[in-house]
């Protein structure tokens, strides 16, 4: 009897531990610190600049316009996306746009549809009195938390949108290909959202959408935003920009073909002398501190973080003449 209850304790340990290593501790932020610049505090007067959340979220103004992508702050828990139904949490948002110094925008650009890029978004514009713009899969998100009409617009493909000194280009393109098929169908497969999404629901309820590439025209320079790993082959020919923010997240569990095309039809196509990588935080990180890797399970799941990093140093030292460069968290950076 006393072997059998050892055993059984011993097993009540091992279990306490690996859930507390896979749920409570993360991987490694698949970046190099030596890439981290500094924010520009106060930014130069009337200079483009861009605040940084994680993920894909980013803001751009150049004081008199404001451009907000994705807007997601909430970070649902691993339990909460695999067990349950998620919505977005007020609290986070409000912290969110309080630490972006957020008070207002034009518009709010989820680059697709799903739960980490667009289920803030409807919140997000209506907070800020923007238009929420996208596929119309993303109306379909902004329709089911009551976001008016006024404040919806879908997007054409390649479609110029003026606004200020901006002008947005949305270009349709694919999101980052999951290795596992399984993961791949129920994330990408079936990805069009036909009826309002009201939340709480589950998260594989934010279907896909149309995945964009965005291109951001401005008088100081040419900014191209790459939210997911994934390219279609020559659909970004004849874009050019200065600047790629360059979705990275899972690169390392593609093959080495992929990312080497990916690199050339996002960053060598495009002629960018800069490059800053995104979406390469956990997304069930916190959004406040340090950034984190992935959590540890999401990595055990997803994998390939390591061989994000060495692509990217990889691209780094094949290609001197183009910077790679990460934002600070929350904090002004003039882009030009």
């Amino acid at each position: 009897m006393r072997t059998t209850a050892t055993i059984i304790t011993a097993i009540g340990l091992v279990l306490v531990v690996a859930y507390a290593y896979l749920f409570h501790t993360y991987e490694p932020a698949p970046v190099d610190p030596a890439w981290a610049i500094e924010a520009n505090t106060p930014p130069p007067p009337g200079a483009l600049t861009v605040r940084y959340t994680g993920c894909a979220t980013l803001v751009f103004t150049d004081g008199e316009n404001t451009i907000v992508i994705d807007g997601w702050f909430s970070r649902p828990g691993p339990f909460r996306f695999l067990l349950g139904e998620i919505g977005p949490d007020l609290d986070a948002i409000e912290r969110g746009l309080e630490a972006n110094a957020l008070t207002r925008a034009d518009v709010v650009f989820p680059v697709h549809s799903h739960y980490d890029h667009a289920m803030d978004s409807p919140e997000v514009a209506k907070r800020l009195g923007a238009v929420l713009l996208g596929s119309s899969s993303t109306a379909m998100i902004g329709r089911g938390w009551g976001l008016p009409e006024s404040q919806i617009r879908v997007v054409a493909d390649r479609e110029r949108i003026e606004i200020g000194a901006f002008t947005l280009v949305p270009i349709e393109s694919s999101h980052f290909q999951f290795a596992d098929p399984a993961m791949r169908e129920r994330a990408l497969g079936d990805p069009t959202i036909t009826e309002p999404v009201v939340p709480p629901v589950p998260a594989f309820d934010y279907k896909l959408g149309i995945p964009y590439a965005l291109l951001i025209e401005h008088p100081q320079g040419r900014v191209l935003i790459q939210g997911s790993a994934g390219f279609i082959e020559g659909g970004l020919e004849g874009i050019e920009a200065d600047v790629v923010f360059l979705g990275a997240g899972g690169l390392g569990s593609q093959t080495e073909q992929y990312r080497e095309t990916y690199w050339r039809e996002t960053v060598e196509r495009t002629g960018a002398q800069r490059v800053i990588p995104i979406h390469w935080d956990g997304l069930m990180g916190p959004i406040e501190g340090p950034f984190r890797g992935p959590l540890r399970v999401v990595a055990l799941a997803i994998g390939g973080g390591e061989g994000t990093l060495a692509f990217l140093k990889k691209q780094e030292a094949a290609h001197p003449e183009i910077r790679i460069e990460t934002l600070p968290r929350y904090a002004p950076v003039a882009l030009f």
